[in-house]
């Protein structure tokens, strides 16, 4: 079951949600929404309360709803309620409050949004490209970060038609492709840029996006060609691939004199985000 954590936007107040792609459907952070028709102080002590009187009227919605970790606002990863679409809609005739119509109206568009993304994936791609336009890339660099992610999605469908698991043997393979061309691991290189839960891709500059492509289109060339089986054939693949994009690395360091590895990342030279949903940034 794939889970992707996102951060939507109601006015200007965050609601974490959960898109859960074996069930194709959002989980909403109960708190979150309460915060948001309530205007709450403590929205996790009205919750604690309004959930303690539903169960004592027997309210189904309140006992089928579950918990999933979310990041709370102290960077950690803490069980949350949630609810989805229309489990929400019943706790939401509990509590009284004039934002209840435009708040269903609110998700059920961000429901729709999604459905509409999934028949038709150009969609999400444009979406992609507008919030990377917001965050202040350029043009050039949002083209590379959209065909970066073309070739990862390549790369990933390679490694599962032969036998690679999700998870660890993919991260695993990851971090062989990436520390052969830039000399680090995935970690080593958030590192050395100073990240920690931000995207490695998301901060790279163009000359360091264009060698990982090279080195994961490599990658999966060299896999069709050779037609690996499972994951130890596949380390050695991952580690001729990434070898092609360092030998063009090292040749124009050799050329510019300097590395190309850059210790910058986006927050060093991007503008300030003034429009906040740009937080809505899907991870690739």
């Amino acid at each position: 079951m794939t889970k992707k954590q996102i951060i939507k936007l109601f006015g200007e107040k965050n609601i974490r949600t959960v898109w859960d792609d074996k069930e194709e459907k959002w989980y909403f952070s109960i708190v979150d929404v309460v915060g948001v028709l309530t205007d709450s102080k403590d929205p996790t002590a009205y919750w604690r309360k309004l959930k303690q009187r539903l169960k004592a009227e027997g309210n189904e919605t309140v006992t089928n709803c579950h918990a999933l970790k979310l990041k709370a606002a102290d960077g950690k990863m803490r069980k949350t309620d949630v609810a989805d679409q229309e489990q929400l809609f019943r706790l939401i005739q509990s509590i009284p409050s004039p934002k209840a119509e435009p708040f269903k109206q609110w998700m059920a568009q961000v429901a729709s949004t999604r459905i509409d993304q999934m028949q038709d994936p150009e969609l999400d791609i444009q979406q992609a490209v507008a919030d990377y336009k917001r965050l202040g890339y350029s043009d050039r660099w949002i083209n590379q970060r959209i065909k970066s992610i073309e070739v990862r999605k390549e790369l990933t469908d390679e490694w599962k038609r032969t036998g690679v698991k999700e998870g660890f043997e993919f991260a695993s393979l990851t971090d062989i492709i990436t520390k052969e061309w830039s000399g680090m691991t995935t970690k080593q290189y958030k590192q050395h840029k100073g990240l920690k839960k931000e995207n490695l891709r998301d901060n790279m500059t163009n000359l360091e996006m264009a060698f990982n492509i090279l080195a994961e289109a490599s990658a999966t060339e060299l896999s069709k060609q050779r037609d690996p089986k499972g994951y130890g054939q596949q380390k050695d693949v991952a580690k001729d691939g990434g070898s092609v994009a360092k030998v063009a690395r090292e040749k124009l360091e050799s050329q510019l004199g300097h590395s190309v590895i850059s210790s910058s990342k986006a927050s060093d030279y991007l503008p300030p985000v003034e429009d906040a949903d740009a937080k809505e940034l899907p991870e690739s």
